[in-house]
């Protein structure tokens, strides 16, 4: 969480490079996609020192659109993952074996971080507790190291060692395939769990419900509703200084870096959303907070970690929460066929896979 939050009404769409878009030869088409592929890394390379910036710039082989992570681990060599293998690069930029390798230096992750928290550690302190920091965009960066421990908490973190950069996309349409199922028989959305393991795209698919949701869908039946987005780790909107890069809908309101549990509250109070929607649902106190919302007559749409029912229901914050028959459906994701494979939909009511 943040040591601020705001709260912003998103109408703007995501930012794009500015990059032409051309239909022409096969040959050319394929230079366009390089040229693109280029400038999406050179714009990532900007969170990082001389010598990983000057890797990322040269990099060739690999597609911007194909990778998942990037990570750097203190004397370890730079690693890429894409869906489906893990990639090593050299001081070139190009793509060779674990010990040919560039091998990540201390000063690598220190002017890095110095990058991302734009020279002032302190202001991200409560991110850090947490392992995190979010980058404008919604690019998300894993943050280990040697915790500081103060009355048994997590105070900040020091000697950082390792940071993973997850890329964070977003896929307009994903969603459509599986809101039918999830509105009722009168048409109604239903309050609805997304889970799945990590790196199975349950942040992707809820973005995408998000502005479905809010923009409405004639040919569902579904008029556009209100919804209100609580947006703790930035990950959804990917504010910037107020500004989201991801566009959420006609008629969604974002509370950016507040917790879940006040945030919902603090939504319902002054936006009075039909929706609330959230990721990474799994705290005791946002299950208050979310069973006052219901009071209300909000409907819910929200994520959390598990990769089928039962394992959901071996957590005990999840299990409460299905227990009480809080949730009408739920959706279960993979990566079975890569990031976002819908394993199923069930309807929670019935105990029926829709």
């Amino acid at each position: 969480m943040s040591l601020h939050y705001t709260l912003s009404v998103v109408q703007a769409p995501k930012v794009k490079p500015n990059i032409p878009e051309l239909t022409t030869s096969p040959t050319e088409e394929g230079l366009l996609r390089l040229n693109q592929s280029a400038a999406l890394w050179a714009d990532m390379a900007r969170w990082f020192g001389t010598d990983v910036r000057s890797i990322l710039e040269n990099i060739k082989a690999v597609a911007f659109r194909e990778v998942e992570e990037l990570r750097l681990r203190v004397d370890q060599p730079l690693l890429v993952r894409t869906s489906d293998k893990d990639l090593f690069l050299d001081s070139e930029g190009g793509v060779t074996s674990p010990n040919k390798a560039y091998f990540v230096k201390r000063e690598d992750l220190a002017c890095a971080l110095e990058r991302m928290t734009h020279s002032s550690v302190y202001a991200v302190e409560e991110d850090l507790r947490q392992g995190f920091l979010t980058l404008p965009g919604g690019n998300r960066v894993g943050v280990m190291g040697e915790a500081v421990i103060q009355h048994g908490k997590i105070l900040t973190m020091k000697h950082i060692s390792s940071l993973n950069l997850r890329i964070a996309r977003d896929i307009l349409g994903r969603g459509l395939k599986i809101l039918p199922l999830l509105l009722g028989t009168d048409g109604m959305f239903g309050h609805t769990l997304l889970i799945s393991p990590p790196r199975a795209g349950k942040t992707t698919l809820l973005r995408d419900l998000i502005r479905l949701i809010s923009n409405g869908v004639p040919h569902l039946g579904l008029i556009g509703l209100t919804v209100g987005v609580v947006d703790e780790r930035g990950e959804l909107a990917g504010m910037w200084q107020g500004v989201p890069t991801y566009n959420l809908g006609y008629r969604t309101d974002v509370l950016d870096g507040c917790p879940k549990a006040s945030g919902m509250s603090m939504m319902v109070r002054s936006m009075a959303p039909q929706v609330i929607a959230m990721d990474e649902l799994g705290h005791a106190d946002d299950v208050t907070a979310l069973m006052d919302a219901l009071r209300t007559g909000v409907r819910i749409l929200s994520t959390a970690h598990a990769s089928s029912l039962e394992e959901a229901r071996d957590r005990p914050i999840l299990a409460h929460l299905l227990e009480q028959g809080v949730f009408e459906r739920l959706v279960v994701l993979s990566r079975k066929h890569g990031p976002g494979t819908v394993e199923g939909v069930y309807d929670l009511k019935t105990g029926r896979s829709l």
